[in-house]
């Protein structure tokens, strides 16, 4: 069997790229629930007790690309594994002051927070956080009887964070859904520009097809239709799965223009079309979805990544005799991606990003230690800059991430800068080195299994979409939610093939059986678009609008 080494690359882990449309809505979010706890504990002169309720807070970053009804439930989900992750550790640390044991303990909690956190699909920013918090509560001094106090204090804040991250849908319901729908309509756009040919077009295909599915899963994601938006939202998205499957009949201008009409919240542009083209959403909606646990066997390398990565990154900054291991565990967990050239390229970015942190810090730290209130607010405007920058890069984000980290070991009690600065080089510098090196040994030798499995469904939602097609008169039913299978599996194998791709050592991927598996598979879409019927690009079609 050959196998095939890949280079890691370089060039392009520091580009910066686009900010984000809503980069400011995490930024203010965390700011509008690390705020309030972290002002009543500066009243009550009980700082020491924020490690606590910034466990809760922090949960304030997840979920803003979700429908408000999914992003309620996410929101819970992640609270309740926060605060069992904070209750474990806590525990832990009032039971055994050996730190072998507690990094060891770390370590097993980091490999179940990131697969639990892939395996949910919980989205950014990911166990990193939940790691963060599990592993620095390893190391607090603590009682048994505190636990449940301290327990308590997060599951409050949390509570709190819940409501702040569902305001905004008060004013803007649909918020979530507009945006991937824009995305998606923007995405196809890009793609009919190319007329499907010429060198960037399999790229922007590929773009426009995982958009198209983002659109479809945020849509999904808030269960059965509840009014006229959500629908007009459907007939939008079918348009982009159009102009993905037949690119040269497209209108990239009218794409754009009703992408342009969702922002704000102004009323949805409704085209015209019959509601057959949504019964392959009603079919979808009516199968039962795979529960989350038939995807943690995928997974099982890169939780022996992190377990193995974690634990050993907290050895060996034991044996350098640095007081916070945690810090070099927590590099280690935040390194692995879905594969090794994303994990070198999330090193590079976690160690250049730590380093210039700490030099934040050290500019900042005078300014903090003058008075309590100064310690919260710099932690509360280096919160918003971690969110607000990190969308651009993953270092940009850790240059505010990290005094923020530095200064709320402050919290309890001040402590010397300098020493506070070596010890997080150091640990960051161990973290990168052995986190990586865990991952180039642990490498995932199984990644071209799930190219096979992705081949294997498309090829079998190819060959239903034929039947279909060949039926003299087939159903509108049937043939909607047989282009809608292709389409999800296609673009399940072009994400599972980029995964694939990056890792460093293994068998060589069947790179020429996707090339063909994509192409015949997108000509059967386009079939499916033609046997449905001409769709016209006329924007006079537009005239019937659906109220938010």
């Amino acid at each position: 069997m050959s196998t095939a080494t890949r280079p890691l690359p370089l060039a392009g882990a520091l580009r910066l790229g686009r900010p984000s449309d809503i980069w400011f809505k995490p930024a203010l979010s965390v700011v509008a629930a690390v705020a309030p706890p972290n002002l009543i504990l500066l009243a009550l002169g009980r700082l020491d007790l924020a490690m606590y309720t910034m466990a809760g807070s922090l949960c304030a970053l997840y979920g803003h690309n979700r429908p408000y009804p999914a992003r309620a439930r996410t929101l819970v989900r992640v609270i309740l594994g926060m605060v069992a992750g904070l209750a474990v550790a806590l525990t832990a640390a009032s039971l055994t002051g050996n730190a072998v044991v507690l990094v060891t303990v770390g370590a097993l909690m980091a490999a179940v927070q990131k697969v639990l956190c892939d395996a949910t699909r919980v989205g950014p920013p990911g166990n990193v956080v939940l790691t963060f918090i599990s592993s620095a509560s390893l190391f607090a001094p603590q009682s048994l009887s505190q636990v449940p106090g301290h327990v308590a204090l997060a599951l409050a804040a949390g509570a709190w964070a819940w409501l702040v991250g569902m305001a905004p849908g008060l004013l803007r319901p649909h918020g979530p859904e507009r945006r991937a729908t824009a995305h998606a309509l923007n995405a196809t756009a890009a793609y009919a520009d190319t007329r499907g040919t010429g060198a960037g077009h399999a790229k922007a295909r590929a773009g426009a097809a995982a958009a198209v599915q983002a659109a479809w899963q945020s849509l999904l994601a808030t269960g059965a239709r509840t009014d006229r938006t959500r629908r007009a939202l459907e007939h939008l998205v079918v348009r982009a799965e159009v102009a993905l499957a037949a690119p040269a009949d497209a209108d990239p201008a009218l794409l754009r223009g009703w992408a342009r009409a969702l922002r704000g919240t102004g009323r949805v542009p409704r085209v015209s079309g019959a509601d057959d083209e949504l019964l392959g959403v009603d079919a979808e909606l009516a199968v039962p979805h795979r529960p989350s646990w038939h995807r943690l066997g995928p997974l099982a390398p890169l939780a022996a990544r992190t377990a193995l990565g974690c634990a050993l990154a907290g050895y060996a900054s034991l044996a350098l005799g640095v007081g916070r291991p945690y810090w070099a565990l927590v590099t280690a967990a935040s390194l692995y991606q879905a594969n090794v050239t994303l994990t070198w390229s999330r090193g590079v970015q976690r160690v250049v990003g730590n380093l210039l942190g700490v030099l934040v810090f050290a500019a900042v730290v005078p300014f903090a230690h003058l008075h309590p209130a100064a310690l919260v607010l710099c932690c509360l405007a280096l919160n918003f800059g971690a969110e607000a920058l990190i969308g651009r890069n993953y270092w940009l984000g850790s240059v505010c991430v990290t005094p923020m980290a530095l200064l709320i070991t402050e919290f309890a009690r001040t402590q010397d800068a300098g020493q506070l600065i070596t010890e997080r080089v150091v640990d960051t510098v161990v973290g990168a080195l052995v986190g990586f090196g865990t991952a180039v040994v642990v490498t995932n030798r199984r990644a071209g299994d799930g190219i096979e499995h992705a081949l294997t469904a498309v090829e079998r939602a190819r060959e239903q979409a034929a039947r279909v097609l060949a039926e003299p008169r087939p159903a509108p039913r049937a043939l909607e939610a047989a282009r809608r299978a292709l389409a999800a599996t296609l673009a399940e194998l072009r994400a599972t093939t980029d995964a694939a791709s990056g890792e460093w050592w293994q068998r060589a991927l069947p790179q020429e059986r996707v090339v063909l598996a994509e192409q015949s598979g997108h000509r059967t879409l386009a079939a499916t678009v033609r046997r449905q019927g001409p769709h016209t690009w006329d924007g006079t079609r537009t005239t019937e609008d659906a109220r938010p």
